[in-house]
């Protein structure tokens, strides 16, 4: 039996213009909290300060497809996203398979 091989959840958005103080707040205060609540370990954000590019780009690695996608699927989740897009736009994510290293998706 193949071992469960862990996955990237790439997650891409710009800030809401004015809302910049409250969203970070909660990224720190309540989303980052809640991804590890969910099973989630969240590994990096990058904020892009030049270039057509989203505004952040952050990641969490899950152990297994079929972790990430029931985490996905989760009314905790769906409620969290609700939240987060309260405070950002253009939000997209892609699932991939992990690697240690910076991924990217435009």
């Amino acid at each position: 039996m193949a071992s469960a091989q862990p996955v990237k959840l790439i997650m891409m958005w710009d800030i809401r213009s004015g809302r910049e103080q409250e969203y970070f707040e909660f990224i720190v205060q309540e989303f980052i909290p809640a991804l590890q609540q969910l099973g989630l370990d969240p590994e990096e954000a990058w904020f892009t300060i030049y270039g057509d590019y989203p505004q952040i780009l952050a990641t969490a690695r899950a152990s297994s497809l079929e972790d990430l996608q029931k985490i996905l699927r989760s009314p905790e989740w769906k409620e969290l996203e609700h939240r987060l897009k309260q405070y950002i736009t253009n939000y997209r994510y892609r699932i991939v398979p992990y690697k240690p290293t910076f991924q990217f998706f435009r």
